[in-house]
């Protein structure tokens, strides 16, 4: 299975970072092919212009747009790595959202109903967040964001989610949440489906 990582966290001691790492360590051993798109390394622009705006409506894009559509187009799997700030992406990440799943490549319209074009795909999404899953079930955070990043992009644009782990606390993990988490990541890339 080929597998496009994309991956979004400036810091390399950060527990996203360990989630990246442990999703790519699987993945190679298991025998898939995977790449990585580490959003801040490779310093992606996340600002929606005026001129990919006109772009996308007569399907030209920038260059770096095309590269990161052709690694959408090459992947069966992709993995979103990212961490939920104030409930929701990165900038970073929603801004490769806004440029990359453009119009005529992730998703059109045909006699006014929409249609998701990365159909044949699928997606595992893993974020960690700062308050407990309990308090954004509480507060509804939970629906909130499975709707606005789940339906509203993923399935909106034709990808199957296969798996979207919310890892809490992330701010306080014990050493045993971390191992656990591992884990259930391992089981999940350690099979080549």
């Amino acid at each position: 299975m080929k597998n496009l990582i994309i991956y979004a966290h400036p810091n390399s001691a950060s527990l996203n970072h360990f989630f990246k790492q442990t999703v790519l360590e699987s993945l190679e051993e298991s025998g898939q092919e995977v790449v990585v798109r580490d959003l801040y390394q490779i310093n992606f622009n996340p600002v929606l212009s005026l001129n990919d705006m006109n772009g996308q409506r007569i399907g030209q894009v920038a260059d770096e747009v095309k590269n990161e559509q052709d690694f959408i187009s090459w992947a069966d799997r992709i993995v979103f790595v990212y961490p939920i700030w104030w409930t929701g992406m990165p900038a970073i990440m929603k801004g490769y959202i806004d440029r990359v799943f453009s119009y005529g490549f992730a998703y059109r319209y045909d006699q006014g109903i929409q249609k998701g074009l990365l159909t044949g795909k699928q997606t595992i999404i893993i974020n960690s967040h700062g308050k407990s899953n309990a308090e954004y079930e509480a507060m509804g955070m939970d629906k909130a964001l499975m709707l606005t990043s789940d339906t509203g992009i993923f399935t909106y644009c034709g990808l199957e989610i296969k798996e979207h782990f919310y890892f809490d606390k992330a701010d306080r993990a014990t050493d045993e949440s971390i191992f656990e988490w591992a884990h259930q990541l391992k089981v999940l890339f350690d099979k080549n489906e």
